[in-house]
């Protein structure tokens, strides 16, 4: 197939990096759902996983109307985001679960970011692929319970969190870095080079990656941990 004339690669990349990540995101849901310790756990988890897939398939459908494949805009992502997974492993389910709120919370941050200076069917496209779907609810509500069943947890679930933020940011600045024409949008230039990036673009990736951490003390504290 070939390029649709609306397919500026910088979307593309987008897209590409956020099916790959829903895509990811629906199998480990699937996991910690098996793993739950209740029924209503299970339940709630499988429901989630779905409908990661569903956004899934709603961001590989909307790669095939612009004319791409989409394993090949996803294959550029693969390495980076199974590489960060590697390194944050999740040892129990509780910290699968605080994995699933930071990790998945800071990355839609940061796919809202440039979505936002992307066109503006992209842009609804992404939101819509974000919107919550309960997640939030039922982990931090889960998290929070475990908390105050043994507050021995709060401590070393806030130093995960904390190694989740920079982990994540640290990955989301190399894959902006290695792929030029997705930083170019965080510089609002639809003509960047498809060589090095750009001063500019640097620049902006680090004052946006920065605004990141933001929301960071709110979902820490609505799984009653501290920052």
């Amino acid at each position: 197939m070939t390029k649709g004339p609306s397919a500026d690669p910088g979307v593309i990349d987008l897209l590409g990096l956020l099916a790959y990540a829903e895509l990811g995101s629906f199998f480990r849901l699937a996991d910690d759902a098996g793993l739950a310790p209740s029924l209503r756990g299970k339940g709630q988890l499988a429901a989630l996983a779905a409908a990661e897939q569903a956004h899934y398939q709603t961001l590989r459908d909307r790669l095939e109307e612009l004319g791409v494949v989409p394993e090949e805009a996803m294959e550029p992502f693969v390495a980076p985001l199974d590489a960060w997974h590697e390194r944050t492993e999740a040892q129990s389910w509780l910290e699968s679960l605080v994995k699933t709120y930071v990790g998945d919370g800071i990355a839609g941050d940061f796919y809202r970011k440039v979505a936002a200076l992307a066109d503006e069917e992209t842009a609804a496209l992404v939101e819509g692929v974000l919107a919550e779907t309960g997640r939030a609810e039922f982990v931090s509500g889960a998290v929070r319970a475990a908390v105050a069943e043994d507050p021995r947890l709060a401590g070393r679930l806030s130093l995960w969190a904390r190694r989740l933020v920079g982990e994540a940011l640290s990955q989301a600045q190399h894959v902006a870095v290695a792929r030029p024409r997705l930083a170019a949008l965080l510089a609002e230039d639809p003509q960047g080079s498809a060589g090095a990036t750009a001063l500019g673009d640097l620049a902006a990736v680090s004052r946006m990656f920065a605004s990141l951490t933001d929301r960071h003390k709110a979902r820490l504290d609505a799984m009653g941990l501290s920052a």
